[in-house]
């Protein structure tokens, strides 16, 4: 009996031993996720890099205090109504934001025509808005594209890595193996994947900045147009 056990613990070991290999090569190292999945691999990690990089420099200019400066713009309407234009002017030089900008289009715009209407005036702070509120969304649309290259780069690598294993079976019959077969779809499979892990958190993060960005045009107008009503209200005085 003690024999026949012992048989029967010899005879499972080695299976054992194989699932637990098994297991172990379900995870893979990122030395072996480059090799396996090719050169096509290598663009989408730069697309990766550069991923991150826009997500990073969104997060440092899509604030408030680099739109609309709480302070600032406190400043520019106390020295409209104090009608200090040339310093109003200094202090939109002296610290650029996108509030500043329409201020000095609407400064440029009195100076050159100090009778000018007031519906000219609103149209060009209009105008000059609407191209600093492309400035402040426009970056958000690379994420986009990223969100949607990277897994059109995948399937790319997934498609070549199939091409080149049912290549491989049709040159040679007797490697015409489903374990075989199973193994080399898994490893170009690791093109999607890829491709998946970069797209969708670029998407996520493209959905957040799109909000972000919208909420600081809004505050954008809004200050753009306080800045108006007090232009109208100082050259009414």
């Amino acid at each position: 009996m003690t024999a026949f056990m012992s048989g029967v613990c010899l005879a499972q070991a080695p299976g054992a031993a194989a699932g637990a290999a098994s297991a172990e090569r379900l995870s893979l190292s990122m030395g072996e996720i480059l090799q396996k999945g090719g050169w096509t691999i290598y663009p989408m990690l730069l697309v990766s890099v550069l991923a991150v990089a826009f997500v990073l420099y969104l997060f440092a200019v899509l604030r408030q205090e680099q739109v609309v400066p709480r302070l600032f713009r406190k400043d520019v309407l106390a020295r409209i109504h104090d009608g200090d234009f040339e310093g109003l002017r200094e202090a939109c030089n002296d610290k650029p934001n996108p509030l500043g900008e329409v201020t000095l289009c609407a400064l440029d715009f009195l100076e050159a025509d100090p009778q000018t209407a007031v519906s000219q005036l609103k149209d060009s702070m209009q105008g000059e808005g609407e191209r600093q509120a492309l400035a402040i969304a426009g970056p958000t649309q690379y994420l986009l594209d990223i969100a949607v290259i990277s897994p059109m780069m995948g399937l790319f690598g997934t498609v070549l890595g199939l091409m080149n294993a049912f290549q491989v079976v049709a040159l040679d019959l007797a490697k015409a193996k489903p374990l075989l077969l199973a193994g080399g779809v898994s490893e170009v499979l690791i093109n999607t994947a890829f491709g998946l892990l970069i797209g969708i958190p670029a998407m996520m993060f493209y959905g957040y900045f799109r909000s972000r960005s919208a909420q600081l045009v809004a505050s954008l107008e809004a200050a753009s147009a306080d800045v108006l009503n007090a232009l109208i209200r100082k050259r009414n005085a």
